[in-house]
């Protein structure tokens, strides 16, 4: 049953506001709702909705390095190596060396991955506008401009965070290293 409510009567101090009234409740909801629609929708994929957003990120030419990759998804590098492996078997992705720096492979999406991207990525579209669907048809375009507005700030401030924490881990690093250094000295 839903509860439907005036303008008056969500600002109101004596009615008690809905938990869908909630921004972090709201989040979750419109998220676990997108998550289950994407997750069926590209469950033939090798790591479902986390195959589905390498693949995506390989056709946009996004992918970066398999550690870069990792580390923009959220996913621990051993899962990455698995479900890149499970993508490049079936030709979707191919891992290729990185000309600046050998030691780091590039993820590159192979033709039949674009295709199959296509096909997936309008069946997500489709999801994202049953969405949205609630929405006056010319609020849509302005809430998704506002949600990409703050995915992109909060993606930055998190590769700050991430480029912070390596910079203070390699200080870290360098001060036991000449620490370790002056210990040995003094015992020579």
């Amino acid at each position: 049953m839903t509860s439907k409510r005036t303008a008056s009567q969500a600002d109101s101090p004596t009615v008690t506001p809905l938990l869908e009234d909630d921004f972090g409740f709201a989040i979750g909801v419109i998220f676990r709702a997108y998550a289950r629609a994407v997750e069926a929708a590209v469950a033939d994929l090798p790591g479902g909705p986390r195959g589905y957003f390498i693949l995506a990120a390989a056709v946009r030419g996004e992918a970066g390095s398999q550690r870069f990759l990792a580390d923009r998804l959220g996913v621990d590098r051993t899962i990455m190596t698995y479900l890149l492996d499970d993508l490049e078997n079936i030709g979707l992705v191919e891992r290729k060396p990185d000309p600046a720096d050998r030691r780091s492979r590039q993820i590159i999406a192979t033709p039949r991955g674009e295709e199959l991207s296509k096909q997936l990525r309008a069946k997500v579209e489709h999801i994202d506008r049953s969405l949205l669907a609630v929405l006056p048809e010319e609020s849509q375009a302005s809430f998704r401009e506002m949600l990409y507005s703050i995915a992109r700030q909060v993606s930055a401030d998190e590769q700050g965070a991430s480029v912070s924490y390596a910079s203070d881990a390699a200080k870290t690093q360098r001060a036991v290293d000449g620490g370790t250094r002056r210990r040995r000295a003094r015992n020579i």
